[in-house]
């Protein structure tokens, strides 16, 4: 089985919304790009606004999920994805 270290998981909830990050480093051939992630923003019923991960890299890449789309980006590294991702939470519509 290949390790998983966790570097940042947290979970947010206010007012009807929930933010969601998880951050693991990994040796796994899975994530050629050496981290595990699922950074997202959406309301508590299950209604997805903002998400960023790499669940498919090895096939997808890195996408970046909206309520009405999914686009493959490209991978800035991690401190940069996460940063990106706090400042388009922040501007996102309560």
């Amino acid at each position: 089985m290949v390790p998983y270290d966790t570097v940042e998981e947290y979970t947010r909830r206010s007012e009807g919304y929930v933010e969601h990050v998880r951050i693991r480093r990994t040796d796994d051939e899975q994530y050629p790009c050496g981290w595990d992630y699922a950074l997202h923003y959406g309301t508590i019923d299950g209604k997805t606004l903002l998400r960023y991960d790499n669940a498919h890299e090895g096939t997808k890449g890195h996408e970046r999920h909206t309520e009405d789309a999914v686009e493959e980006i490209a991978f800035p590294g991690m401190a940069d994805l996460l940063a990106r991702f706090q400042r388009e939470v922040e501007e996102l519509p309560p």
